[in-house]
């Protein structure tokens, strides 16, 4: 029997990947994570931490390496916590989310399906419109970039694969800009220090939108801030300054103002256009949010008759697509700002088969009810948590004819999957869209039908 203790050091085969990404290998009826290794590979591994059942180790040695393996294509790799496939080939990395998706649903939502292929995306490379940068303090000076792997030191990152090579360049001036006029960071354990996050949102005609999350109201040297960007960046279209005070690691504070341009940005989606400030939720693979969508109205199959609801529906992506093909469509959402941000979306655009208004699940189903309104279909787009543990049996109680699910986390998507078949409600079938390439994230949607529909 083999000695299972921390330091130890074992030949293990990798047989499959973990949610985060990670290899798996068993050993002495334990489950070992392996990170940056790929399934078929076989590798010399030193245990790090040992539990009873589950056991973390670092590989030391490759000693079979997978055909899919590759030299990783950032200098950060390993360092920075963004990445996590970047050691593979973009098949394997889709063949393994794949089985993730697959694995939840059987495992979980006890849905077996011959599933096809997770769509990748055509460029993996540059895709992020957004980027928040944490900025620290270190010994040569402040750090700008991203979070190492589980903890919040900073890692400073000249650039990243994933981001457009413009929001490298206005990082690169904005770190000048604070070593030049000596502007301190802000420290998370004694409160003090000024800039907290750098934000940058881009859009496919090319401009920016930079925002600095400082610890006060006034931010010194703020004209030469803005100089220093519009000279490095002709697409600038807006600088603007976030207050954020609060004891907290939620990024953005509640107050605005704008110290250059103008404090949004427009983007198409699906032929559509929207304006997105710095607090707006947008998706941020805008050529893959594309094929989702186009999934999500497929999976809808809208005749132009239907009343369709959209739970979770943000600033409205998904309810003015699923509008041009629907012949109703309410939008319901908590937030009340990314309602507004919905209404003046649906007016921009001339969509007049639709409306939005502010509540959750259970206050928008009683609505509907006290106008007698029966939608055929739903769609819900939920946070990473997926539904709330009372809004299965909400929907199912509205009775639609199907039910379409968009879901970032195929593990809540599951755990819903298998509340809904208790209500009546069966998978027909489910897609994963890459929108996150060389990350571990996948997004997901599953079309569920009525077992019983309602005439």
């Amino acid at each position: 029997m083999a000695d299972v203790r921390k330091n130890t050091i074992h030949i293990l085969d990798i047989s499959g990947y973990t949610a985060e990404g990670m290899g798996v290998a068993r050993l002495e009826g334990r489950v070992v994570f392996v990170p940056y290794t790929i399934s078929g590979e076989r590798w010399r591994v030193r245990l790090e931490k040992v539990n009873k059942n589950v056991a973390w180790g670092r590989g030391i040695e490759l000693l079979l390496p997978s055909p899919e393996r590759i030299t990783p294509d950032c200098p950060l790799y390993g360092k920075c916590g963004g990445c996590q496939f970047r050691h593979m080939a973009y098949a394997e990395e889709l063949r393994a989310k794949g089985q993730r998706i697959a694995d939840a649903l059987e495992r979980v939502g006890h849905v077996k399906l011959d599933l096809p292929p997770v769509m990748g995306a055509e460029d993996p490379f540059r895709y992020r419109n957004k980027v928040q940068f944490p900025v620290s303090q270190g010994k040569q000076g402040p750090l700008v970039g991203y979070y190492r792997p589980r903890s919040h030191d900073v890692l400073d990152a000249p650039d990243c694969p994933l981001q457009p090579e413009s929001v490298a360049r206005l990082r690169g001036a904005f770190k000048g800009w604070m070593e030049k006029y000596s502007i301190q960071p802000y420290h998370e354990g004694t409160g003090r220090g000024l800039v907290r996050h750098l934000y940058v949102r881009t859009n496919s005609r090319g401009e920016s939108l930079v925002c600095v999350v400082a610890n006060s109201p006034r931010l010194p040297h703020s004209g030469e801030l803005v100089e220093i960007l519009r000279q490095t960046e002709l697409g600038l279209a807006g600088v603007v300054l976030n207050v954020n005070t609060r004891d907290t690691n939620v990024i953005l504070g509640d107050r605005y103002s704008v110290l250059w341009g103008r404090d949004w940005l427009e983007e198409e989606l699906c032929h559509l256009a929207f304006r997105l400030s710095v607090p707006s939720f947008f998706q941020i693979n805008r050529a893959q949010t594309e094929r989702l969508y186009g999934v999500a109205l497929d999976f809808a199959q809208l005749n132009g008759e239907e009343t369709v609801l959209d739970l979770y529906c943000g600033i409205g992506t998904i309810s003015l697509a699923l509008a041009r093909q629907a012949g109703y469509v309410i939008g319901a959402e908590i937030v009340p700002q990314a309602i507004e941000d919905a209404k003046e979306n649906a007016r921009r655009n001339g969509i007049v088969n639709g409306r939005f208004f502010c509540g959750d699940a259970g206050e928008t189903a009683q609505k509907l009810r006290a106008e007698g309104i029966h939608p055929q279909v739903v769609c819900v787009d939920p946070p990473r948590k997926g539904l709330a543990p009372e809004v299965p049996a909400i929907l199912a109680g509205m009775a639609p004819e199907r039910i379409v699910y968009v879901s970032c986390d195929p593990a809540t998507l599951a755990r819903d999957v298998a509340r809904l078949g208790e209500l009546g409600y069966y998978v027909v079938k489910a897609q994963g869209v890459d929108l996150f390439p060389r990350t571990a994230h996948v997004e997901t949607v599953v079309q569920l039908s009525h077992k019983n529909p309602i005439a």
